[in-house]
């Protein structure tokens, strides 16, 4: 499919504004960076480039489109369109599996540090899961709800264990979703992270089929619990290596698929290059709009998507009640 023909220029056109978007990111800062330095070979420009504003435009980019596409993934798998990693407790499991590494073994290497956390998200995940099971579901509100609840519950034994081992400002710097400290060395984990979300575009197909329904799939050949079970899993790893790089971002994986699906559908395979190109785009423009709001000072790119996010996540909620009166 080239990219030349018309169904696919609205795309291109997603992409250059992201791009723009990434290279205006390698601007701004607190040092003053300048193409006219850069031509001049000055060493400290040159630097400052490498060293901090790539690594930092690269994090914002990679977390940005993995966590999108997660949140797109989580809300095909469970069949509800309110759910996504920091809603139904997948994002604080796996920061309460970093907490537990931080006390028991603090210094694990980061990888072994992510895989903890990736299988405390898959269990957050699966407690989430067996809840609703339980629970008599006579509204699709009940299911975001049940998570928010779930969520408030692996904040508050996270904070409780944090805070009575004095690792409160720990947890505080996961749950910020900043960006300040990224440099080059410490942001690598992330494309380990886009890979994984890439496996979900490669299998696309086949989420889109258990997003039907488990009677439907299988009546379709398709072994629904396999497909479930390897898309929480692409969910989990994911959280765990956001969460271990930049911290939570809230809102990203709800509001970016919701808005896309409401352009194209419920197509996974098509939807993953837009939610991907968006997600990594909106990071960007947060991410540049907390560095100026009060430069030299830095709003952290989580507190500025979560006032977006909730503002969106509002709008969704009452337009549904609008449709379904």
């Amino acid at each position: 499919m080239r990219l030349g023909r018309r169904g696919n220029l609205p795309l291109l056109a997603a992409f250059l504004l992201t791009a723009a978007l990434a290279c205006t990111s390698l601007m701004v800062g607190v040092s003053d960076l300048s193409l006219a330095a850069l031509a001049a070979g000055d060493d400290r420009a040159w630097l400052v480039l490498w060293e901090s504003r790539v690594p930092r435009m690269l994090a914002l980019v990679l977390s940005g489109a993995s966590m999108a596409i997660a949140g797109l993934l989580m809300q095909i798998v469970i069949r509800n369109r309110f759910v996504e990693p920091s809603t139904v407790g997948t994002v604080e499991a796996a920061g309460m599996g970093l907490l537990v590494m931080t006390l028991l073994a603090p210094g694990a290497p980061v990888i072994v540090k992510m895989a903890v956390g990736a299988v405390f998200a898959m269990a957050g995940t699966g407690l989430f899961l067996l809840i609703l099971r339980r629970v008599p579901l006579r509204d699709q509100m009940m299911v975001p709800l049940i998570g928010i609840i779930l969520t408030g519950v692996l904040q508050a034994v996270t904070t409780f264990f944090a805070y009575r081992a004095d690792l409160m400002q720990t947890v505080l710097a996961w749950t910020q979703g900043d960006l300040s400290g990224v440099l080059r060395g410490r942001y690598e984990l992330l494309w380990l992270g886009a890979a994984v979300a890439g496996l979900a575009w490669i299998t696309a197909d086949r989420f889109t089929l258990a997003g039907l329904g488990r009677d439907m799939a299988a009546s379709l050949g398709l072994a629904h619990g396999r497909v479930v079970g390897l898309g929480l899993a692409i969910v989990s790893l994911v959280t765990a290596v956001v969460v271990v790089t930049v911290g939570i971002i809230p809102f990203l994986g709800l509001i970016v698929p919701n808005l896309v699906s409401l352009a194209l559908g419920d197509n996974m395979r098509r939807a993953v290059p837009w939610v991907a190109v968006s997600g990594a785009g909106l990071v960007l423009g947060c991410d540049i709009l907390g560095r100026t709001l009060r430069a030299p000072y830095e709003i952290p790119v989580g507190t500025i998507l979560g006032v977006i996010g909730s503002l969106v996540f509002l709008i969704l909620l009452l337009r549904r009640r609008a449709d379904a009166a």
